[in-house]
Parts: C-alpha cells; sequence; structure tokens
C-alpha cells in the first residue's frame, strides 16, 4: 500500500484521522501526484527534507488541530 493508497483507505473507515496526514514525496513534479496533493489538501513535504523543515510543518498542523481546522 503506498500514501495514497492509505490516505484513501483512512478517508473512507476513519475519517477524523485523516485530517492528520501529512505526505512526504521525493516525486512532485510528476503530474499524478501534483494533482493528488493538490486535492488531498493536505501538508507535505518534498524530499530530501530537513529536521527543521520537519519541525516546521508538523508545528504548522498541531496549530490546525488546536483550532479545529483538521
Amino acid at each position: 500500500m503506498n500514501g495514497r493508497e492509505l490516505y484513501q483507505w483512512l478517508k473512507g473507515k476513519h475519517p477524523q484521522l485523516a485530517g492528520g496526514v501529512m505526505f512526504t514525496t521525493g516525486d512532485v513534479m510528476a503530474g499524478d501526484i501534483q494533482s493528488f496533493l493538490e486535492q488531498a489538501a493536505r501538508p507535505f513535504l518534498p524530499k530530501p527534507f530537513t529536521p527543521d523543515e520537519l519541525k516546521a510543518i508538523v508545528k504548522e498542523a498541531l496549530k490546525e488541530l488546536k483550532r479545529g481546522d483538521i
């Protein structure tokens, strides 16, 4: 199962968890990946990423969670 399949499964079976998903990919140039990431509207980090970039995206997701945006 890849990340896209896992996300689709979560949306169907456990939608409350799907809002907490963050993606990371080394292939943001592929059209189908770009379109999926846009449609999912979830945060993502392109690989390679630094620890600081990872911390920043997690911090932002936690802020969204606190605000109730997810």
